[in-house]
């Protein structure tokens, strides 16, 4: 009989090691090798659920690193930290901005609290990176305290509010441009059925005879119009309550500091940020974000519209209108040999039914906000950003993948615009 060997116990999985820290509280366990400190590990225990970390959101982290940035050259301009503190939170954004500290940035963003633990999480990963370079050890958390120096002069009111705007500015940039080829395919592809004649619809009945490419071409003015409009939404976000700490008086951010953040920020980025005219409404009020959902959520309604026409367009081929076909990318079954489905427009109409769920959660945070702090902003910034990367994707694929390879079906459509001519005469 076989005996049973036990499992080397080198090959058994380690326990983790904790190192302890401590804050007004108590204490509480932290990973050892953890970059991040008690605040986060808190944060990873109580207030984590949806699996959306800031280190996901690579935009928002590297706004909020740069915000920190920022922030410690206006508090060294101020005299609030020393020239040396202020180069080690320098070096230490600078290196987190080369995501090589992606692994530490655990907190959820749709936690609770108004993004108190995505600010903790930062200013921690940046204070115990600083405090390495210069010879100390995590957690200890000198010579630099993230909240006495990563923080100085801030809240996490006025510093999540800027990073969230630049965050969704640069997922903005994405898509934009994504759109851009989408409307220049879209026309292209109106310029080259323009002369293909065939039956309009109207209530899904037989009607008149138009061109195809007139159809593409309304299509191309829809998505254009709502391109612009959610562009002129989120140039909204360029207007920032950076200075204005928890709501909007500037408490505990001295003058000096307040003077010089944003121009700091400014050459950061390289972006044009200005100062909002009510700093206050800016803590009170997130419908800046609300406008930019409103118009992404009517552009989802349209490229649903659009989707959805094309699958009925290419329907049959034997049994439908069988006007266009679209490329064969997939099997389409499992059962009907040789079935082909419209899988990409039903991609994108999918990921507009999650945009537009995206769009409902953000007016609901707006709506939430009480009194002086609006503290579901953050949610309606997660909300806005992930839809947006989601929207990109899904964009990319419809446009390469289906819209820029749609064929005429011109002896279907010859037949179809003879049905047409009879009804007009």
């Amino acid at each position: 009989m076989a005996v049973k060997r036990s499992r080397p116990v080198s090959s058994l999985p380690k326990e983790p090691k904790y190192r302890v820290e401590r804050d007004s509280i108590g204490t509480f366990r932290v990973l050892e090798n953890a970059s991040y400190g008690i605040g986060t590990a808190r944060a990873r225990l109580y207030l984590g659920f949806s699996n959306r970390i800031l280190g996901v959101h690579i935009y928002y982290l590297r706004a909020l690193v740069k915000v920190k940035k920022a922030a410690a050259r206006a508090n060294r301009d101020a005299g609030v930290i020393t020239p040396a503190v202020a180069n080690a939170i320098e070096a230490a954004c600078d290196d987190i901005l080369q995501l090589k500290h992606s692994d530490d940035f655990p907190a959820d963003v749709l936690g609770g609290g108004g993004g108190i633990a995505v600010n903790m999480n930062v200013n921690e990963v940046i204070a115990n990176v600083a405090n390495e370079s210069l010879g100390g050890t995590r957690g200890t958390y000198r010579p630099i305290d993230p909240k006495l120096h990563v923080n100085a002069s801030q809240s996490t009111a006025d510093v999540c509010h800027t990073a969230m705007r630049i965050a969704i500015i640069e997922e903005w940039d994405n898509l934009h441009r994504m759109l851009g080829d989408c409307i220049r395919a879209m026309r292209s592809k109106a310029g080259e059925f323009r002369e293909v004649r065939t039956l309009a619809r109207t209530c899904l009945q037989d009607a008149s005879v138009t061109s195809l490419g007139e159809l593409f071409g309304g299509y191309t003015a829809a998505i254009a119009r709502r391109t612009g409009e959610l562009d002129r939404a989120v140039s909204m976000l360029h207007k920032v309550n950076l200075g204005g700490t928890v709501i909007g008086d500037g408490s505990g951010a001295p003058p000096a500091y307040r003077r010089a953040v944003l121009g700091h920020l400014k050459r950061i980025l390289k972006l044009k940020l200005t100062l909002r005219e009510n700093l206050f409404d800016a803590a009170q009020n997130c419908d800046d974000l609300g406008a930019v959902a409103a118009q992404l959520g009517l552009l989802a309604e349209v490229l649903i519209k659009v989707a959805n026409d094309l699958r009925l367009l290419s329907s049959g081929p034997e049994g439908g209108f069988g006007e266009i076909s679209l490329p064969a990318v997939m099997e389409g079954s499992s059962f009907y040999p040789g079935k082909i489905n419209p899988v990409i427009p039903e991609t994108l109409m999918q990921c507009c039914f999650q945009v537009l769920g995206f769009e409902r959660a953000t007016r609901g945070a707006l709506e939430h906000g009480e009194l002086n702090l609006n503290v579901f902003e953050g949610s309606a910034a997660s909300n806005l950003m992930f839809a947006m990367g989601m929207l990109t994707g899904s964009v990319e694929s419809f446009t390469g993948s289906c819209l820029a390879r749609i064929t005429v079906n011109k002896a279907r459509c010859r037949k179809l615009a003879s049905i047409g001519r009879r009804r007009t005469h």
